[in-house]
């Protein structure tokens, strides 16, 4: 997983196949460590829901 991070960066999302709904996560974790210190960035969450979007629209 680490060089699909260093590559995609902030656009990095996981994709759950197989279940009867989509279910698109953000990839990293929860990171505690830095949460309310304005040091998180929103790109991966963003991306996964957009992702999430997409596919409920087909």
């Amino acid at each position: 997983l680490i060089p699909f991070k260093m590559v995609a960066r902030d656009r990095g999302c996981q994709l759950t196949l197989g279940l009867p709904i989509e279910r698109t996560s953000p990839d990293h974790g929860s990171a505690l460590d830095i949460a309310g210190r304005g040091l998180a960035h929103p790109g991966s969450m963003r991306y996964a829901l957009q992702l999430a979007i997409k596919l409920a629209r087909c």
